[in-house]
Order: C-alpha cells, then sequence, then structure tokens
C-alpha cells in the first residue's frame, strides 16, 4: 500500500492519509486524538483527492475510515468555529462551511462508487462525509448522530435533507433531540444501507481493492442489530406531527410513554432558537428536489445562527467550559419570534450564496492554499 500526504508534511503526521491498492482509492482521516475532527485543512485534502482520483482509470473506487478506535469523526473542529465566533469576524468559518458543504455534495455525486465505514462515533460533520456516499457500512460499534442543537446550531452537512426523508418523524425525533443511534436505527432511519462487524472491516478493505464495491459489502454484510426505535415509531410520528416545537413538546409531555416524556424534556434543554430553526428547516427540505437545495439553505442558516449568541454559548457550555449549563437567548420556545425565523431562511446579502443550485459547475472558494496538491 502506498501512502501519500500532503506536502512538506510527513506521512504519519498528516491530517488525512491517501493510498491506493488495486484499483482502491482509500481515504483515512488522521487525527485520532480528536476523534477526526473535520478542518478546513482536511476538507480542502480531500476534495483536491477525490477530483483527481474521479478522473484516475486506475482508481474504481474509494473508501473513507478513520484511524483510531474511537470512531470516524467527531464532526467539524468547533473549537476552531468557537473562537472565530468569539474574536473573529465570521469570515473562516463562512469559508469552511462553503467549502465542506460542497465537498458533502461532492461525495453525494461522485461517479464511482464511494464507501464509507461508520465505525464508532459519527456526528455533525462526519455524518457529512459518510452519509451521503454510495455505500455506507456500520458496525456494532457506531453511533451516530446530529448533536447541533445541544451547542446552539442546526443540523447541517446535509443533515436536514437525511433526517426529512427519514421513515415519518423519525427524524424530526432525532434533529430536535439531538439524539444518536446505533447500527439498527442506523439502518432503519436512512442513515446507513449495510452492517459489517468491526472484526471483519479489514477482510473487506482487502476485498474492495480488488472486487466490485457493491459486491464486496454484500458478503461480508450481515443481518442488523435489533433497532429499538422500530417500538417507538408510533409515538414517534404522531407527537412529532405538529406545526411547531411548541406544540411537538406539549404533544410529547401528553403522551402516556416514558421515553416520549423523557424527548420533551431533552428538547427543551436544547436552544430554544436552533430547534424552531431545526423544525422549519426539516420541513422545507422535505419538499426540496435534492441534496443541493437543502445544502443551500443550511448554509444560508448556519451563518445567520453563527451570528447569534446561541452558537458560542453552547460550545463554551459544552465544550470550552464544561459546564453542561448554557444560557439561552431566548430561553423558552415561545420566546423565538417568527420574525427571526424568517430572517435565517432568507438569501443571504452580505455574502455569495452556496452556489450549488443554478451553477452545477461552481467550485468552492476559500480553501486555504496550502491545502491544494
Amino acid at each position: 500500500m502506498s501512502g501519500e500526504s500532503s506536502p512538506g508534511t510527513a506521512a504519519d503526521e498528516a491530517p488525512v492519509l491517501f493510498s491506493t491498492t488495486g484499483h482502491l482509492g482509500h481515504i483515512e482521516l488522521n487525527r485520532p486524538r480528536a476523534i477526526n475532527a473535520l478542518t478546513h485543512e482536511m476538507v480542502g485534502l480531500i476534495r483536491a483527492r477525490l477530483d483527481a482520483w474521479a478522473d484516475d482509470a486506475a482508481v474504481q473506487t474509494v473508501l473513507l475510515t478513520g484511524r483510531g478506535e474511537r470512531g470516524l469523526c467527531a464532526g467539524g473542529d468547533i473549537v476552531s468555529l468557537y473562537r472565530d465566533a468569539t474574536s473573529g469576524d465570521g469570515t473562516s468559518s463562512a469559508d469552511f462551511w462553503r467549502d465542506e458543504y460542497h465537498l458533502n455534495n461532492l461525495i453525494a455525486e461522485y461517479p464511482k462508487p464511494f464507501v464509507a465505514v461508520m465505525d464508532g462515533i459519527v456526528l455533525g460533520g462526519g455524518i457529512g462525509l459518510s452519509a451521503h456516499s454510495r455505500i455506507r457500512v456500520v458496525t456494532e460499534r457506531s453511533s451516530i448522530g446530529m448533536p447541533e442543537t445541544g451547542i446552539g446550531f442546526i443540523p447541517d452537512v446535509g443533515g436536514t435533507w437525511l433526517l426529512s426523508h427519514a421513515p415519518g418523524q423519525l427524524g424530526t425525533h432525532l434533529g430536535l433531540t439531538a439524539g444518536s443511534v446505533g447500527p439498527g436505527d442506523a439502518l432503519l432511519v436512512g442513515l446507513a444501507d449495510h452492517y459489517v462487524p468491526s472484526d471483519r472491516i479489514p477482510d473487506l478493505v482487502a476485498a474492495l481493492a480488488t472486487d466490485d464495491a457493491a459486491e464486496a459489502v454484500a458478503r461480508f454484510a450481515e443481518a442488523a442489530p435489533e433497532a429499538p426505535l422500530t417500538a417507538d415509531r408510533e409515538w414517534i410520528n404522531t407527537a412529532y406531527g405538529g406545526d411547531s416545537a411548541v406544540e411537538i413538546v406539549a404533544a410529547l409531555r401528553d403522551r402516556p410513554e416514558e421515553a416520549a416524556r423523557k424527548a420533551a424534556e431533552r428538547i427543551t434543554r436544547k436552544s430554544p432558537t436552533s430547534v424552531t430553526l431545526t423544525l422549519e428547516a426539516l420541513r422545507r427540505a422535505a419538499t426540496f428536489p435534492g441534496l443541493r437545495d437543502a445544502l443551500e439553505q443550511e448554509y444560508r442558516v448556519a451563518l445567520r445562527v453563527f451570528a447569534g449568541p446561541d452558537f458560542a454559548e453552547g460550545v463554551r457550555a459544552q465544550v470550552i467550559d464544561k459546564d453542561r449549563n448554557p444560557s439561552w437567548t431566548p430561553p423558552t420556545l415561545e420566546e423565538v419570534a417568527p420574525e427571526a425565523v424568517a430572517r435565517a431562511f432568507a438569501p443571504l446579502t452580505d455574502r455569495p450564496e452556496l452556489g450549488l443550485t443554478g451553477h452545477p459547475d461552481d467550485t468552492p472558494s476559500g480553501t486555504p492554499s496550502t491545502t491544494q496538491e
């Protein structure tokens, strides 16, 4: 296996490792101490390599995995985003999201089989790298979720598209509660396609180097574990059918199931603004023709949420100070103004739109030059 790295960086220290074996191009996220949290540099490196492999006849299949035992990717590097929110002007965060969302779309539309092994923790930005791929594999160790409402943000990286197209209201439940699911529920919700035990992954990787990707995965796949959400679908579909987050919380509290009442309490601990915007984004995304439209919407809303108070406060409480006691503004769902929701979804006026719709060949801007190969 031949290893490759970014210019001037030792292979073992590069944040993303690239190699080829047989007809397989292998991408390995390489920040195991940070559960491979995604940085802007990593986005640029992956984009450049995928562009190169798309035109390389020797590469027939692309594989994404993460180094370390803890997970594929714990999401974006929110500490850097927090620093920009508290002491920067937002430009670096806007550029990061622009390039990240373009990468998410590239993966979704990649012309060759793209296989993602969603082993261990897969959150936020990690879902953007994996859940849009053509072949998505989970293991018994998989824990997959969109935790954004808990840090004053919204499900992005195409998360609103994925969650809004889950069966019934399962995606709404996960999006508002910032919940995570195991392998069985990941298949039920539509975030993954195949279950392969973790001890068989090395053999699967070897097979992908020589065999057809779909046939190789099918050969190693097994019946998925139980999906606990199956037993909750009736109350989830009923309670989450409301038109507002206030209605949904009230419906959950009125249910006889203890799990429903616990879901209501989880939602009320999240950012009221984020919960309200997430519900609206999910409802809109359910009507969109494709992922590109959802990413366009997410970019607008992400920039507006980032400029508000709850994102910095949520990251502070969960990641920086770790007191788990955020002070949200406004503090309740009832106080989120309809005008604030409308402003969050309005077209951008202070910077260009994402550019995925109406400009199919548009390329991302803002990627640091050091990530180009």
